[in-house]
């Protein structure tokens, strides 16, 4: 007698590794017509003569709605909503993946309701509504189909899903697709409609702007990691166990505390150039010296880049120096006391003692520092605003977003940045996990 497919894969005498394939490739055809019709539905674009279809309400309306509102009447409303949505995320947590057939119902309205609710109040119009309503389906078919095929017990994987399924969420909608959007938007010119290939990565390396961004960007990231770094890392090992410890650390770690905007107005101050008496305590100290004063924020070349530099370090030392001091005093004792005995000098215990055994939070504070320097944008904007040849690509990439409104090389130096911050994040990545095999 024929047997179904649902049969075959529910048939005990099946082998699991052969279940686990068909699975997996149902699983994996469904994905990819699921990619496939989200794809279409988002390069075809709406009809702009079709009117949107809702379910009576959606997300636009409802904050509309609530914005109107008298604040003391907002806050409740939100509370109360959010108590709903943890409610209905708790019951599906703990309810739905129990054994019985109510659950599996239960799980099988989740699956397709769900998503079919989320779509629908996105307002899709009339020439998507299909497509919109096939995908909800499809993707609740594969959550439930996922489901029904776990081996590690009833409604595990389903629970499993709706634990990560916000953060996914957010991570899909506020990382993964501005990503991949700013890829393709990369090779558009600046309206975005005209495809234009790689010339805006050209533009970067040639015209003036983007050069200068991307050679300011190398000198940020090669010299501002090393100098906050060491000098965290020497006055580290200089106040270890000293007298007044807490309070030689406090006065380094402070500027921490101050945003990058708050820094670069308190040296702003310190650099500050005019005709006359100076304000600037850089240009007050050349003054008592004789020397003229000097713009330092527009000398060029690359002087004024140094000049942020130092707020930069300046902020970033305390943040090297309180890490790399927890870490000085995790290296044992018994190491400092052997090569003492062997008539190593303080100079050699710190080369050859400390700083092998702090290698892992070196390297830590190195890419992360380093990281940040790639980044950096408030501290350009506050003190020159990228004038003099003293931009970032950080900056520049705001700048010709906002000022010139040209999306395309917005797009290729951010995606400029992006590479340059990947290998490192690779590396700690690379060095975290051959630490966890030490462990």
């Amino acid at each position: 007698m024929a047997t179904t497919m649902t049969d075959q894969l529910t048939d005990p005498r099946r082998k699991p590794g052969a279940s686990r394939r068909v699975t997996g490739i149902i699983l994996a055809a469904a994905a990819v017509l699921v990619v496939a019709l989200l794809l279409f539905l988002l390069t075809s674009g709406p009809d702009e003569n079709a009117k949107p279809t809702t379910l009576g309400f959606s997300l636009n309306s409802f904050f509309v709605w609530v914005g109107q509102l008298h604040p003391l009447v907002q806050i409740p409303i939100v509370v109360v909503l959010f108590a709903i949505l943890v409610a209905v995320i708790l019951l599906l947590i703990e309810y739905a993946p129990r054994a019985g057939r109510g659950y599996s119902v239960l799980r099988m309205a989740a699956c397709f309701v769900i998503p079919v609710i989320a779509f629908m109040v996105m307002r899709p119009y009339q020439n998507s509504v299909v497509y919109v309503v096939a995908i909800a389906l499809l993707a609740g078919a594969i959550l439930f189909f996922a489901d029904y095929r776990s081996r590690q017990g009833t409604g595990y994987l389903f629970q499993l899903i709706i634990f990560l399924a916000p953060a996914a969420i957010l991570l899909l909608t506020g990382l993964v697709y501005p990503a991949i959007s700013t890829i393709f938007q990369s090779f558009f010119d600046k309206t975005g409609t005209e495809f234009v290939g790689l010339e805006n990565y050209i533009w970067t390396f040639t015209n003036a702007y983007g050069f200068w961004s991307v050679i300011n960007t190398l000198i940020w990231a090669l010299i501002a990691p090393i100098a906050a770094t060491g000098i965290g890392l020497i006055y580290a090992a200089f106040v270890d166990r000293a007298r007044g410890e807490k309070f030689l650390k406090l006065w380094v770690f402070m500027p921490v505390a101050i945003s990058f905007v708050g820094a670069g107005i308190i040296w702003k101050f310190v650099y500050d150039y005019r005709q006359g008496q100076q304000v600037g305590i850089l240009n007050a100290i050349l003054g008592w010296f004789g020397a003229e004063p000097v713009g330092w924020l527009d000398a060029q070349p690359l002087v004024n880049t140094i000049c942020l530099l130092v707020v930069f370090i300046w902020s970033q030392t305390g943040f090297a120096m309180v890490i790399l001091s927890a870490s000085i005093k995790a290296v044992p004792a018994d190491q400092h006391e052997a090569a003492q005995l062997d008539g190593a000098s303080a100079l050699q215990r710190f080369f050859n003692v400390t700083i092998p055994g702090i290698r892992t939070s070196l390297v830590v504070v190195l890419t992360t520092i380093t990281i940040a320097a790639l980044k950096v944008y408030d501290i350009v904007a506050v003190m020159t605003g990228g004038r003099s040849n003293s931009s970032v690509l950080g900056f520049e990439m705001v700048n010709q977003q906002q000022r010139f409104q040209s999306y395309g090389h917005s797009s290729a130096l951010a995606v400029v940045l992006f590479l340059f911050v990947m290998p490192l994040i690779v590396y700690n990545v690379i060095q975290m996990r051959k630490q966890k095999e030490i462990r």
